[in-house]
């Protein structure tokens, strides 16, 4: 049994040792760099704030029109692109492990989706050059501060900064 208090021992010192090292370190920052954990959070704030205030002057609408197929700028039918999403899933209820059927219903997905997206128009509602400025800047100042509290920050003890 000597063998067991010799690990016993080895553990006990490496654990007093990582005990030494916590507290030798003092509370780490942002990206595990010492300090900068407030501009981080301060960053965070700002880059929040103006996303915020830019996806509220977006106004997003919908005019469903087969997005230009074979020509056409007509109103579309949705019939047609749920065709192969809706021939996949039967092949998958005959045969759960069928590769034809789910490549015709991932790829069904997919069309849907991209019609879904392509009929989306997206307009920026109208807003003074100030405000225009102040989002923006909000939003750059805040990942500015986000980037900067990522960086070492000098000790307050270290008479070398």
């Amino acid at each position: 049994m000597p063998k067991l208090d010799d690990k016993q021992a080895l553990e006990a010192a490496e654990l007093e040792e990582a005990r030494e090292l916590v507290r030798a370190h003092k509370l780490r920052g942002a990206g595990g760099t010492p300090g900068g954990i407030g501009t981080f959070f301060l960053g965070l704030g700002l880059a929040v704030v103006g996303g915020y205030l830019i996806l509220n002057q977006v106004q997003v609408s919908s005019s469903f029109n087969f997005f230009g197929l074979w020509g056409w700028n007509r109103q579309a039918g949705f019939g047609l692109t749920m065709l192969p999403l809706l021939i996949g899933i039967g092949v998958l209820f005959f045969d759960g492990k069928s590769r034809i059927g789910w490549i015709l219903s991932v790829g069904g997905l997919l069309v849907i989706l991209a019609a879904v997206l392509m009929s989306l128009s997206i307009h920026w509602s109208q807003t003074s050059l100030f405000n225009t400025l102040l989002m923006f800047g909000m939003l750059a100042g805040g990942f500015g501060l986000i980037a900067r509290s990522l960086r070492p920050y000098a000790a307050e003890d270290d008479p070398a900064a």
